[in-house]
């Protein structure tokens, strides 16, 4: 339903901006929404399924990748190049999203490709991932799945085994990123401690 909606809400007003003389070889779709959309319904919890995240990072990413297209020609250099700076931007802005790495890809390549993508470009991008969140939202809090995911309260009782902090430092320790948010882990060790307490 997200897919199709996107689809074909984007396909409608492309084709009501043809009419209007506008671009006709815009995409309806745009291919990295279909990995966005595995994140969004599968795993919403996942701080790399977050609204930020699906809109800023595939938004900056394609930003990115188009600005390296247009800014040195050569596919494979503006390719490499841009999905670098997209993972940087991404990272820099808290808005890690996997697919935004494939979305500087394509609009790399789109950019330096016969078509010489141009800035018109994002606006199908911007489109597809307008519905898929408002697809997305609905979804997810229809089922019981708040989105944007927000953890648990955990509410410590002395004496505890641990602390948040301790977490955080453990965390630090492994330099690993794991893909779950600290206040998940503290409310899954919290809800893990109280059932063996009962037992």
């Amino acid at each position: 339903m997200g897919i199709a909606l996107a689809g074909g809400v984007t396909m409608l007003l492309e084709m009501k901006g043809v009419e209007m003389g506008g671009l006709s070889t815009l995409p309806f779709l745009v291919a990295p929404l279909g990995a966005s959309a595995v994140l969004v319904f599968c795993v919403p919890a996942s701080p790399l399924a977050q609204p930020w995240s699906v809109i800023g990072g595939n938004m900056i990413s394609a930003i990115v990748g188009l600005s390296m297209g247009h800014l040195l020609g050569n596919p494979w250099l503006a390719a490499s190049t841009g999905v670098g700076l997209a993972i940087a931007a991404m990272s820099l802005t808290r808005s890690l999203h996997p697919p935004g790495g494939a979305c500087a890809l394509l609009y790399a390549l789109g950019a330096t490709g016969e078509q010489h993508w141009g800035i018109g470009y994002l606006v199908p991008l911007a489109l597809n991932l307008i519905f898929l969140f408002q697809v997305g939202w609905l979804y997810n809090n229809l089922t019981g799945h708040p989105w944007p995911h927000h953890a648990p309260k955990v509410q410590h009782k002395a004496p505890d085994p641990y602390s948040r902090e301790d977490i955080e430092t453990l965390l630090a320790e492994w330099d690993e990123v794991l893909d779950v948010d600290v206040d998940d882990l503290d409310a899954f060790v919290q809800a893990l401690l109280k059932r063996g307490r009962k037992a």
